[in-house]
């Protein structure tokens, strides 16, 4: 697979990560038919309907934001997760050596508990957001330092995170699978990863405990050098509970078609997995169906405990000019929160027009099957609607019925809408078919959001 393309890093974060587009989201259950409809009493917030999955729906917080209104608002009401943005980096709890400052993260960490929310730490080991005192000392004081970071930090909100990320960002960009450079690799070596998921169970055995990455979202050199980690250490006994995936897309950097199956690869190795700095640069439908995409996969993966976007609002993302988060500068709900709340099984308030949407393998034969994708109107009537089909390369989609179809530059994305009418009364619904030429692939198609007016 060709290394995926990264975007320019900012001064205050390092974040080489990017995408926009569909990507695998759901493969399709065994019986081939894949239900993504809510109920009328479904949750009508982001974290209420992933609760209602077993997982967490989390955000970024940054504590100088906390004071805004319309920020509280909207973390507090849709959110039950939070993770501290940069208050808990190394540059931020001990910017002089073996002296502690934990106020921003504490004011962060109150919030959310007082409102039952979940706390992910970020991050104890990393090259970035450094102070220059810990690139200055020897191997043997750097060692000591590092132990004693993760044990001062980590004890002093001890049952109080839920996970943490141990170590970030160690492995390189490109095809070498190669270790980054940095302090702790140049001057400890392969080691000191290990080393610091040992000291981090001792300091709080009932944290979960992470490795946390970006541009390893599908599978490729790096996110092979991480599984490989992660497989020795599952092996030996090293303890590590989780795997992060930043997921940061655009359109240069879409969500990969292996998506889910990566997810379900690191899964398999005995560990959870979680979305961890989610964004997705873009507007509008294709947004909106990209970050559907990701919620459905990581809802097919058992082990996929959580999701955290990175920002709770565009105006304060570290993208801001790409818009890649669920509410707008003014705090509006943008289509894209939309998809997410509906693939979670939730439902909008307020009376927006709401579909969902199902999948069904019909007939087959040996080079080609049909499907049949059910639109249903929400709990108002819609009159209009339109939602994708995915089919995955050498793959191709032969035929339609019942609607009319427009395809992206690949062929291998068709946006489907009605063949004329397209009204629908409140629970009503409607189907259009296709036949797909299967090119020696068979694997089902993924079906995106619905989105109705």
């Amino acid at each position: 697979m060709a290394t995926r393309t990264s975007i320019a890093q900012p001064s205050v974060r390092s974040r080489a990560r990017t995408a926009l587009v569909l990507g695998m989201a759901s493969l399709l259950a065994a019986a081939g038919i894949s239900a993504l409809s809510g109920t009328a009493e479904a949750a009508s917030t982001l974290g209420a309907a992933a609760a209602e999955k077993g997982r967490y729906f989390g955000a970024a917080v940054a504590a100088n934001h906390l004071g805004e209104a319309d920020y509280a608002a909207t973390l507090n009401t849709e959110f039950n997760s939070a993770t501290p943005e940069n208050e808990m980096k190394w540059d931020a709890v001990e910017r002089t050596r073996n002296t502690f400052t934990y106020g921003a993260a504490d004011q962060i960490v109150s919030h959310a508990q007082s409102r039952g929310m979940k706390v992910r730490g970020h991050t104890l080991v990393w090259h970035s957001q450094l102070p220059s005192w810990v690139g200055a000392l020897g191997a043997a004081d750097l060692r000591t330092a590092m132990n004693n970071h993760i044990t001062q930090v980590m004890g002093h909100w001890k049952g109080k995170i839920h996970s943490w990320d141990v170590v970030n960002e160690a492995f390189q960009d490109g095809s070498s699978g190669a270790r980054r450079s940095s302090p702790f690799q140049d001057k400890l070596g392969n080691g000191f990863i290990e080393e610091a998921f040992r000291t981090a169970r001792a300091a709080d055995p009932a944290a979960k405990l992470c490795y946390n990455d970006y541009n390893t979202d599908g599978v490729n050199a790096k996110s092979n050098a991480v599984y490989n980690l992660v497989r020795d250490f599952k092996a030996r006994g090293v303890p590590i509970d989780c795997v992060g995936f930043q997921s940061h897309f655009n359109s240069a950097s879409p969500v990969p078609s292996d998506y889910q199956a990566n997810l379900q690869r690191f899964a398999d190795l005995g560990v959870d997995v979680q979305i961890t700095e989610l964004d997705i640069e873009g507007s509008g439908t294709a947004q909106a169906n990209s970050y559907s995409n990701v919620v459905r996969a990581c809802l097919a993966v058992s082990r996929c405990t959580g999701i955290t976007v990175w920002g709770v609002t565009d105006k304060y993302s570290w993208r801001a000019s790409g818009t890649p988060l669920l509410f707008d500068g003014n705090y509006a709900k943008k289509p894209a929160y939309t998809a997410v709340l509906t693939a979670l099984g939730g439902t909008g308030s307020g009376g927006t027009a709401a579909c969902n949407v199902s999948y069904s393998k019909a007939e087959e034969w040996s080079d080609r099957f049909n499907g049949k994708v059910t639109v249903t109107a929400g709990g108002s009537a819609i009159s209009t609607w339109t939602t994708t089909v995915t089919v995955t390369s050498p793959q191709k989609i032969s035929a339609t019925w019942n609607g009319t179809p427009t395809w992206d530059s690949s062929g291998n994305v068709m946006t489907m809408k009605p063949n004329g009418n397209g009204t629908l009364a409140a629970g009503a619904s409607t189907s259009f078919g296709f036949t797909v030429m299967n090119n020696g692939n068979t694997a089902a198609p993924t079906v995106g959001s619905c989105t109705a007016s």
